[in-house]
């Protein structure tokens, strides 16, 4: 298996719009992508396609070597970890936090299953590795935004997927709880023999050097994919923001500004 996400001319109509237009995009195992693109660029559409609830107008799509039309989507879906801030909101509020780890294991919300030892040491082992295991036993909703997000993560990594998508995890936060919950995502793509993150966003700042790949999306279209060293740039950006910006690079992290 060349690649484990492997689209090739995509397109996605629906009514007289057209969300996604002839999309290629190739990721190998054990790459680490960011997803650039303004609000409104064909992001969550893509992650949409990505993950099988919605199928294209147009094109193939290959994930982990399944061809979507020939292949199990609810199954496969359970080697994809796919974490947003809009989960938050539908998790149980009175859950403990490593029940809500442990649902991941059955992709629920809620936790209806007999839990195993196993699993709660699986549990306890995910919370270790987002930072957060000093959060057992404390009741979900009496946790910070930024503490919410490293438990979903956690309860993504419950079921050992092969691609792990965060989809603007950062929305939300605060600058401190931003950091840490960035350090963690840093530290979780440094683990060898862990999942293939896909990283969506449109803040800049948030894309460390571990993403070693993005793709930048504008209106439904890829403008361009690549090293990110050779994507972030003042003349990339300008052009596909269709502004002049300046870029800086401190500590293996970017900012842009509006010149």
């Amino acid at each position: 298996m060349e690649y484990i996400i492997d689209l090739e001319n995509v397109t996605w109509e629906r009514g007289n719009r057209t969300l996604l237009k002839n999309v290629d995009w190739q990721v190998k195992k054990g790459e680490h992508w960011a997803l650039l693109g303004l609000n409104g660029s064909g992001k969550t559409s893509l992650l949409n396609i990505i993950n099988g609830y919605e199928w294209p107008t147009i094109g193939t799509v290959h994930v982990l070597g399944n061809r979507f039309g020939a292949t199990n989507v609810p199954e496969l879906r359970k080697s994809i970890g796919w974490v947003s801030s809009s989960l938050q909101e539908k998790i149980y509020k009175t859950d403990l936090t490593q029940a809500v780890v442990i649902s991941g294991k059955h992709a629920s919300i809620g936790l209806y299953e007999s839990v195993s030892k196993e699993d709660l040491t699986r549990a306890l082992e995910m919370m270790e590795i987002m930072g957060c295991q000093y959060l057992v036993n404390r009741v979900y909703d009496t946790c910070s935004q930024g503490e919410k997000q490293k438990i979903l993560i956690a309860r993504a990594l419950m079921a050992n997927p092969q691609i792990l998508i965060l989809d603007e995890p950062c929305n939300g936060l605060d600058i401190f709880s931003r950091e840490k919950l960035l350090n963690s995502i840093n530290d979780l793509a440094c683990l060898s023999g862990g999942p293939t993150l896909i990283y969506v966003t449109h803040h800049i700042e948030e894309i460390s050097q571990v993403f070693q790949k993005m793709l930048l999306l504008r209106r439904g279209e890829v403008y361009t994919s690549g090293r990110t060293i050779d994507v972030l740039n003042e003349e990339a950006l300008s052009s596909f923001f269709e502004y002049p910006v300046s870029v800086e690079q401190r500590d293996e992290r970017y900012s842009i500004q509006l010149k």
